[in-house]
């Protein structure tokens, strides 16, 4: 059955994997596996135990490198590249023609493109055991990721904007990681990124590095995941899913380390740290978030993106239930509610503002009155346009706001960047809609386009013959999930880090760097919040750094040397990775 989100704090209850159509022509046989996790990190191989034939396949080889040399801040620094490490086994084939958020596109890796790695180890770090691993996955709006090099011969870096130089300039391990999602094509023309393929892969890569952590550079008791987006989302369901037996199935699937004969795991897959940007996560509910916050204050009429007005509120009018089920708080000890979030999020937005005046004195915001100029766009060509602010009165001498009108701040937002259309993530279906690029083709079985996975847009799917919806299989949602065999609701599980948070039978990584922008209108700013409070009331969890960031769109890493300084801080910490372990 679909389920919400457990409320944090609470053990949720096991959820148990019924349906073989969710792995398609993999065919894994759901079991039943204990929670409980080696907690030993070094690799098998050092250990000198016995190596399960296949972890013995996925052997590191300390050998097969390239040397690069980049530039950091005008130094040289050598760097020792482990090309496209495939992290599992036995690896999903994938079409030589694939299609993503860039258009249609040619792979040369068609065997393990979508679950390798490429390990990049600067000079400083060619022997250290102790480095931490700046894990980076790259998949944006929930699309597959096909393997990247964000380090390059001859590239120079910028260790004050740019990630990949501050890392590396840190001695950091930095370790691009592809993986399986939505849009992916199979060799035999299915569809094998559905949910929970994302996530599964990454802990894949997980496993990879600790199976192989006393050979390679860097620790595995150290790994920072980075991701933007869709990898923002896929980072926080990797930080906060570790080592939950649910994933056990998938992971021995495609051969993933740590997975013996008997399908159990041997290995852990938890991380130390997260730093998200703008996750789209929580998707089962992104779409009631989104319609409250853009219709509560008429965003959407005001800003003439109220084509389905209707439906906007009937999708709404389910959040104030979806949110009391939470059993969330604000850090003053008061209940997030519906009747308390435009107060919650006003209060974020006051603070965003704040720490920006506060953080340099040249910072200014315009007055009531002027303009905000706003830059937008890429190398490509940029746009400037100006925008009044009519929304929010700040005294730039003490550095303070004096008020924020929340009905024209969120008409701001939405005029910067045109809100999405409703149904904003599960669209596909509804409509007549067969072309957009929600998050719809995320789910269903791989034989299958796409599979609607929220009660509104299952229940008003409209397209004939597609297998989704009341209008194909004469079932509403609610008959839908009831059935055993329905497994939209274990992926949506699979993906939603709220339904890990808080309970007893994951490890959430206990440290969390998560930011939204204040002008982001990808997805709510409910979902970010949410997310937020949740980590919070955890107990797994000792650190959060959660803000909106002030002025920032829906993007990442803009913050670099503040988001690098808060990990040298958790690393520093956390102490000696060789002889503290996990925390």
């Amino acid at each position: 059955m679909q389920r919400l989100s457990a409320p944090t704090g609470r053990t949720a209850p096991r959820h148990l994997l019924r349906g073989l159509a969710l792995v398609g022509s993999l065919a894994l046989t759901a079991v039943a596996t204990p929670v409980s996790f080696a907690v030993a990190s070094t690799s098998s191989f050092e250990r000198g135990q016995g190596v399960d034939p296949q972890d013995a396949a996925l052997a590191f080889d300390r050998s097969a490198y390239t040397t690069i040399t980049v530039t950091v801040d005008g130094q040289p620094v050598n760097v020792r590249w482990y090309k496209e490490i495939c992290y599992v086994a036995d690896p999903v084939a994938a079409a030589p023609q694939q299609t993503g958020i860039g258009g249609s596109t040619t792979i040369d890796n068609t065997r393990c493109g979508y679950q390798s790695m490429n390990v990049f180890v600067p000079e400083s770090a060619f022997g250290n055991q102790r480095a931490p691993v700046y894990f980076a996955v790259n998949n944006g709006g929930w699309m597959a990721s096909y393997l990247k090099a964000s380090v390059t011969a001859g590239a120079a870096y910028d260790s004050s904007t740019s990630n990949v130089g501050a890392a590396l300039k840190a001695g950091y391990v930095f370790v691009d990681v592809a993986n399986r999602s939505r849009g992916l094509v199979g060799a035999d023309g299915s569809s094998p990124g559905k949910a929970p393929a994302a996530a599964v892969d990454a802990k894949a890569a997980v496993r990879y590095l600790r199976l192989n952590d006393a050979a390679m550079p860097g620790s595995a008791e150290r790994i920072v995941v980075n991701g933007t987006s869709g990898g923002g989302a896929l980072s926080s369901i990797l930080g906060a899913s570790g080592n939950d037996s649910a994933y056990d199935p998938y992971l021995a699937a495609i051969g993933a380390a740590g997975i013996d004969s008997k399908g159990r795991s041997t290995l852990r897959d938890d991380v130390f740290a997260v730093n998200a940007y703008c996750p789209i996560t929580d998707l089962g509910n992104a779409d009631v978030a989104y319609e409250w916050l853009y219709n509560i204050l008429g965003t959407r009429d005001a800003t003439g993106s109220d084509a389905q007005a209707a439906d906007a509120a009937t999708i709404a009018a389910t959040f104030p239930a979806y949110e009391k089920s939470l059993g969330l708080h604000n850090p003053d000890g008061s209940k997030l509610t519906a009747a308390t979030m435009l107060a919650t999020i006003k209060k974020e937005v006051v603070r965003s503002a704040e720490t920006y005046l506060k953080a340099d004195p040249t910072h200014t915001i315009p007055a009531l009155g002027e303009n905000f100029v706003i830059v937008s766009g890429g190398p490509g060509g940029s746009t400037t346009k100006s925008y009044v602010n009519d929304w929010l009165d700040v005294d730039n001498t003490r550095n303070k706001v004096r008020s924020v009108d929340m009905t024209k701040y969120l008409k701001f937002v939405a005029t910067q960047a045109t809100l999405k259309s409703t149904p904003a993530f599960d669209g596909v279906g509804v409509y007549g809609d067969t072309t957009s690029g929600t998050e719809t083709n995320l789910f269903g079985p791989y034989t299958q386009k796409y599979l609607n996975y929220t009660e509104f847009s299952w229940d008003h799917n409209d397209v004939a013959d597609d297998g989704s919806g009341l209008d194909d299989t004469g079932l509403t949602w609610k008959q839908y999930t009831a059935r055993k065999s329905t497994t939209v609701d274990d992926q949506l599980h699979l993906i939603d880090p709220m339904d890990f948070i808080g309970t007893e039978h994951a490890d959430t990584a206990p440290n969390w760097y998560v930011r939204n922008g204040t002008r982001d209108r990808d997805t709510s700013f409910i979902i970010g919040i949410n997310l937020d409070r949740a980590l919070e009331a955890d107990p797994q969890v000792g650190n959060v750094n959660f803000q909106l960031a002030w002025n920032q769109p829906h993007a990442g890493n803009y913050d670099v040397p503040e988001a690098m300084a808060w990990i040298a801080k958790v690393v520093e910490r956390a102490g000696d990775p060789l002889g503290s372990g996990r925390r």
